[in-house]
């Protein structure tokens, strides 16, 4: 499979996993734990209308992975989101974590992906170019 190919695959994977957990986990409220979350590290008051900002804010960025603008400084953002994302769970609310601890290793695997996705593989394809 070509190297253009497989960016394209992981940027439609990446998008994907994006707007799941926004739109479907937040923003509509399908996987109630989302909001408990917020709820334990920002508190009650205002759980549920910051759960719906974090989901739109994560359909907003399958867009701008879609669009490909900045697509390195959008790969940063979505490293330094998910680590700083899966620190804070892992310290504060390991409990609320579908797979608990081990949340922290699947976050390191996206990290990973994204990682490879845009300073690997783009970087032989701008070079090919």
């Amino acid at each position: 499979m070509a190297n253009r190919e497989i960016y394209r695959i992981l940027t439609y994977f990446l998008a994907v996993i994006w707007f799941v957990n926004g739109l479907f986990c937040k923003v509509l409220n399908l996987v109630s734990r989302h909001e408990q979350i917020v709820a334990r590290i920002l508190g009650d008051d205002f759980s549920r209308p910051l759960t719906v900002l974090i989901g739109l804010a994560e359909v907003g960025m399958t867009v701008w992975i879609l669009s490909g603008i900045k697509s390195r400084l959008n790969a940063l953002v979505q490293i330094a989101v998910v680590a700083t994302m899966n620190i804070l769970e892992v310290v504060l609310v390991p409990d609320l974590l579908l797979w608990g601890r081990l949340n922290a290793f699947f976050a390191l695997l996206f990290i990973l992906v994204v990682y490879y996705k845009e300073f690997e593989l783009n970087k032989e394809l701008t070079q090919q170019a």
